[in-house]
C-alpha cells in the first residue's frame, strides 16, 4: 500500500484522529505491515507490550486463558487498534489476540510514537485530553455497573 493509505488508515484510528497530516506521516512512514493467517496468534496475554496494532483488514479475537482455555472476550475488525496504551508506557498485554481470519495488520513502534509527541507538544496534549475523557468514561460506566456486583 502507498503512504497515503496508510495515512488514510491511522487517520480514522481514534487515538490519531487529532493529528495533524504532517504527523500522520511521520507514524505512518515508521509501521511495519504484517500479514497473519487465520489461527496465527499475534501476541500473548501477559506478553510485554512494546508496540500497538492498528487492523487494516480481517478480523482479530482477543481472549484470555483460563485453566488451559481460551474465553474469547472480544472481536476487532479494520480500524481498530490494539495495545494502543502500549505506545505511551510499558506494560503487559491484558488478553492475546489470534488472527480469526487473515489479518493485515499495521505495527506501530513506540519509539518513534513517542518522538512525535516531544515534536509536536500539541498532538500530547490533545491527545492527553483524549485519555482523560476516555477515562473517565470508563470510571462512569463502571459506576454504573458497580450496584451489580455489590
Amino acid at each position: 500500500m502507498a503512504l497515503d493509505d496508510d495515512i488514510g488508515i491511522l487517520a480514522g484510528v481514534g487515538i490519531f484522529r487529532e493529528f495533524t497530516q504532517d504527523q500522520l506521516r511521520l507514524l505512518a512512514f515508521g509501521t511495519e505491515r504484517l500479514r497473519r493467517p487465520a489461527g496465527k496468534e499475534i501476541y500473548r496475554e501477559g506478553a510485554a507490550a512494546d508496540c500497538a496494532f492498528v487492523v487494516v483488514e480481517g478480523k482479530v479475537a482477543l481472549f484470555r486463558e483460563r485453566e488451559g482455555e481460551r474465553i474469547v472476550v472480544g472481536r476487532i475488525g479494520a480500524g481498530s487498534v490494539m495495545g494502543e496504551l502500549a505506545l505511551i508506557t510499558n506494560g503487559y498485554r491484558l488478553t492475546g489476540a489470534m488472527a480469526e481470519t487473515e489479518v493485515e495488520l499495521m505495527r506501530l513502534n513506540r519509539g518513534l510514537f513517542q518522538r512525535i509527541l516531544v515534536e509536536y507538544p500539541d498532538a500530547a496534549a490533545k491527545l492527553h485530553q483524549r485519555l482523560s475523557a476516555d477515562l473517565t468514561g470508563m470510571l462512569e460506566r463502571i459506576e454504573r455497573l458497580a450496584p451489580k456486583f455489590s
